[in-house]
């Protein structure tokens, strides 16, 4: 069984469901596996860095984006942008009657940062997020989940066929493996963390401190 890339994952898939006649819906099998896989995956290797500069309330997140890590001005000294509910900001928006100043609130408004107070001057942003794996295609043969994790995709591809079938008695043996699979990819990316010396660092984007 070769699991290198694209094309082999979709033959692996019809050779596990013993079925010939599934070439144009197992694509979208593997589509919804990788839905959810983004819902289930947190993993270094997603972590992206985008940086901006903004003078306005609302930046507009990366198109890959999946969900915020942390959130940084930069330039006359780098300070924390800490997350807050949006009912918070708005209390606190009516509160200063949307008084101008330094950020130090975000919160997740209409597919973008909403940034309190909204900003006196332009600042640099800084945001680390988790983003999407590029997802497979015709035109993309393989991605680190497919290359690290080969399980994780046939196994969710495999769940995600059960409906279209009309169930199948394997459908519970393939979660509890898809669950596996995830579990020990996020497991390692824990891992490699804190891996190394004594020394253990504590992300906090910039400024972040070690400690014994």
């Amino acid at each position: 069984m070769a699991l290198a890339n694209y094309t082999e994952l979709k033959a692996t898939i019809a050779d596990f469901l013993d079925r010939t006649d599934l070439t144009t819906v197992i694509p979208a099998f593997i589509e919804l596996a990788e839905a959810q896989m983004n819902r289930d995956i947190r993993h270094w290797r997603m972590e992206e860095r985008a940086t901006s500069n903004i003078n306005t309330e609302y930046s507009n997140l990366p198109t890959a984006w999946l969900e915020t890590i942390s959130v940084h001005l930069t330039g006359s000294g780098t300070s924390v942008v800490n997350l807050a509910s949006r009912d918070a900001v708005g209390d606190l928006r009516a509160e200063s009657n949307d008084t101008s100043g330094r950020p130090y609130l975000y919160t997740h408004a209409i597919g973008a940062i909403e940034l309190f107070p909204t900003p006196d001057t332009t600042y640099g942003l800084e945001l680390l997020y988790y983003a999407k794996p590029d997802a497979l295609s015709d035109s993309v043969a393989s991605n680190w989940i497919l290359e690290e994790a080969p399980d994780v995709y046939l196994y969710g591809s495999l769940i995600h066929s059960a409906p279209y079938l009309a169930d199948d008695a394997r459908t519970a043996v393939w979660a509890q493996l898809y669950s596996a699979a995830v579990s020990k990819l996020n497991a390692e990316s824990e891992n490699a963390r804190v891996s190394g010396s004594g020394l253990k660092l504590k992300v906090r984007g910039l400024g972040g401190s070690k400690r014994r």
